[in-house]
Order: structure tokens, then C-alpha cells, then sequence
């Protein structure tokens, strides 16, 4: 049984601002979404608040209510509207006074993903063909499903089963799952930490796999909290306490079944402190550290970009049944633009035909 997890940047529509040349180019728009949904969220709205709220709509040219004009965001306005402009003004004057008063919201603009990008996707699964796979940054089930109906069954990858649950990200990248076998239930994890705050950005996603004669195969699927947003010591705990409450997460899971998946992009190496939960404080193991991969010629220890060893952050971490049973690990990067270090398929001719930054990480179990 061949199990593996792929962050694939989205499938088919990705936000503008995640889908620029550079991540230093779209972190500031991200920032001021969180920032323009933040202030949108309070009552009531104070003069600054106000100033603020304006500076954003105009920046964004929200103001104009023509979504062609606006760039990187969207304004919806259900009930009532946020803001008017006064005749012979160009800015807009706030006219609720506060959140109660109206009912609206901010939306990142998508693109649509090319479709040579879109194809070399399904390459990757392709050439992985793994029974179960985990999905990181898909939009949603809808996008799952087509993606499988019109591009996977096109590279005959097509799967059986497929589910994805809508985490606490506002932005559409969730995590799913792919299967070739029986989904037996599912469990979300996203209120984890209310009433105090929501632990994960987007959720660890619990699937209970059929494996046949009783058993069955539980995979934890993660994204957790990345280093782009707010200061790195503040970006550190959170990810720190998201890794804790997946081990925690993992040995409830455990103590009743002994084959246990951690699969995801953890946005953090190693031998980070705040993945030290996971990765020390359980059970699991990596299974890039298995001799199968280590002991490949050329086995680069990285899984984004280059793949070098600070660019290592997608993980299937194995609980001690499944280490055992390792029959052969790997990382697929072809999908993957880094013509100076790895080969590529041939219809990856440049960044914006990668299937993804991410490689797919891969293993072969032999469960009994």
C-alpha cells in the first residue's frame, strides 16, 4: 500500500496575491487582508478604524464596487452597505457604525491556474500512483472531485473516494484526501482550542481508511501554521501548540490502532523547536530518515524547492507498526521547477509550469 502527501498549491484557482512571482510580492496584500477582515470584524468603527478601513478599500480600489477595477480583493456587501462616496469626493465615508449594522465581507481575488500547471499535477500522481493520498491546499471537495473526474482520469489516476472538509482558512487551501480505498469515517478537529482561540490555521483532518479483514489505516492530515504572517517568535508558538495538539491528537488515536499516519506540510525543518511535540515527544517517525531513503544515491533531504535540507517541510511521520513495514520511500520532483538541480518532466519548462513548489513524498507499506 502506497501512501503519500503533495502540497499542490490548488488545483484550479489559487488567490492572486499566493500566485505572484515572489512570496516577499504577495505577503504585504495578505497581511493587509488579514488586516482590512480584522478591522471589517469590529463594532464599533472608531475614527481610526474608519481611516484605516478607507486607506485599505482605496488601496485595493474596493471603493469603486466594480470587481474588474479592484485589485487582489473582493468586496461583498450583503445587507446594507459599508460605505458611500459623497457626490464631488473621490474617497469613500464609512456609513454603518460598526459590524452589526451590516452584513459583508472581504474575499481574496482568484486566478485561474494555467492549465499546463493544472496537467503536470495529475503528472505527479501519475508517476506516484499512491493508494491514499494526502492533499494540502486544495480548494475544496467540489475541486477534488472535478479534478479527478477531468484531469486524474484523463492520466488513468483517477480515485474512488475523495473528501475534503473546509478548514479555518479563508483563503480556499484546505487539506483533503485521495483513496483507492473505503473512507470509514471522518473527523475535523477545527474547533480545537475554542472557547479560547481556534488552535489550527486550517485543520488536522482525521481519516479512518478501510485496509480490509478489520483494520483500518488512520491518516492525520496537517498544513500548519506558516512563517508569513506576524512576527517569526508569535508564528513559532503557534505552530508549536498547533504540534501538540496533533501528538496529542496522535496518541488517542494510537492507544486503540496501531497504524497511524502524520502526513502534511509543517512549514517548519526538523529540528525546529515547535515541531519538537511531534517529532521527538511521540512515536512517530520521519520517513525520509528511514535507511530505504537514505541509503538513494543523491537522497536530498529538502522537499520544497531545491530540496535542500532548510527547505524541508512535508512530512509522513509513521507510528512504530508502520515503520516496520517499510517497503520503499522517495520524494517525486519533477513536478517541481529547479533546472539546476533535479531533472523535471518536459512540460515543466518554467516556474509557472510547476505542478507545485512542494515534491510529493511518498512510502510503501507492507501491512500485514
Amino acid at each position: 500500500m502506497k501512501v503519500a502527501t503533495f502540497n499542490v498549491e490548488n488545483l484550479f484557482r489559487r488567490p492572486s496575491a499566493m500566485n505572484l512571482g515572489t512570496w516577499s510580492q504577495g505577503k504585504p496584500i495578505l497581511t493587509d487582508f488579514q488586516r482590512l477582515c480584522d478591522l471589517i470584524g469590529q463594532d464599533p468603527y472608531t475614527a481610526g478604524v474608519q481611516r484605516d478601513m478607507i486607506k485599505l478599500l482605496v488601496k485595493y480600489k474596493l471603493h469603486l464596487r466594480d470587481a474588474k477595477k479592484a485589485e487582489f480583493m473582493l468586496l461583498q456587501e450583503v445587507r446594507g452597505k459599508l460605505f458611500k462616496i459623497p457626490r464631488g469626493a473621490t474617497d469613500p465615508v464609512i456609513v454603518v457604525t460598526g459590524r452589526k449594522d451590516w452584513d459583508g465581507w472581504v474575499e481574496l481575488k482568484k486566478d485561474e491556474i494555467n492549465s499546463v500547471a493544472i496537467e503536470n499535477t495529475a503528472r505527479v500522481i501519475q508517476a506516484v500512483q499512491p493508494d491514499v493520498l494526502a492533499v494540502v491546499e486544495a480548494e475544496d471537495r467540489t475541486a477534488l472531485q472535478l479534478f479527478n473526474d477531468q484531469v486524474l482520469s484523463r492520466f488513468g489516476a483517477a480515485y474512488e473516494h475523495n473528501m475534503l472538509i473546509d478548514g479555518n482558512d479563508a483563503r480556499g487551501i484546505d487539506v483533503g484526501l485521495y483513496s483507492r480505498r473505503p473512507i470509514l469515517s471522518v473527523r475535523s478537529n477545527i474547533d480545537a482550542g475554542l472557547p479560547a482561540e481556534r488552535i489550527f490555521s486550517r485543520d488536522c483532518a482525521e481519516y479512518e481508511i478501510d485496509l480490509g479483514s478489520g483494520q483500518s489505516l488512520w491518516l492525520l492530515v496537517n498544513h500548519l501554521k506558516s512563517k508569513g504572517f506576524g512576527s517569526a517568535a508569535s508564528s513559532d508558538a503557534r505552530r508549536q501548540k498547533q504540534a501538540q495538539t496533533v501528538a496529542d491528537i496522535y496518541r488517542t488515536r494510537h492507544a486503540n490502532h496501531p497504524f497511524v499516519i502524520v502526513a502534511g506540510d509543517f512549514n517548519d525543518t526538523p529540528n525546529a523547536t515547535p515541531l519538537a511535540p511531534l517529532l521527538t515527544g511521540t512515536n512517530l517517525r520521519d520517513a525520509m530518515t528511514h535507511p530505504k531513503y537514505t541509503s538513494k544515491p543523491n537522497a536530498r533531504p529538502g522537499t520544497f524547492g531545491s530540496g535542500s535540507a532548510s527547505n524541508k517541510i512535508d512530512y509522513l511521520l509513521l507510528s512504530p507498526a508502520l515503520w516496520s513495514q517499510v517497503q520503499d520511500i522517495d520524494v517525486e520532483r519533477r513536478g517541481v521547477w529547479a533546472p539546476r538541480t533535479f531533472p523535471h518532466f518536459p512540460t515543466v519548462t518554467s516556474a509557472a509550469d510547476a505542478a507545485s513548489d512542494h515534491a510529493a513524498v511518498w512510502v510503501d507499506l507492507q501491512i500485514p
